[in-house]
């Protein structure tokens, strides 16, 4: 039977993806920082795709587990962790709907 819990969970990982690519991209172009953030946002992007789809379990939790990384540690942008663990929770409550 087929719920609401994967589409849930990749529209979360896909927006937290999306602001992570976002900040850490300005601020790649800025200080120079290291890229693992943007892969992490874009595997946090790719997760939440499979996850809509509902195709390799692995893959979305894997892109749920990445979208919790905060793209910005000191407040900016705090919340999308709380996103990445609601998508981690419905991720694993939805196993058994992936192919």
């Amino acid at each position: 039977m087929k719920t609401w819990k994967p589409i849930a969970a990749g529209i979360l990982s896909v927006i937290s993806g999306v602001f992570i690519v976002w900040y850490r991209s300005g601020e790649l172009i800025s200080v120079g920082s290291s890229p693992v953030g943007i892969m992490l946002g874009i595997i946090a992007m790719a997760g939440g795709i499979f996850a809509v789809r509902r195709k390799v379990w692995g893959l979305a939790l894997t892109g749920a587990i990445c979208a919790i990384v905060p793209p910005h540690p000191w407040g900016y942008l705090i919340w999308t962790p709380v996103l990445g663990i609601m998508a981690v929770v419905l991720v694993a409550l939805s196993k058994s709907e992936f192919s």
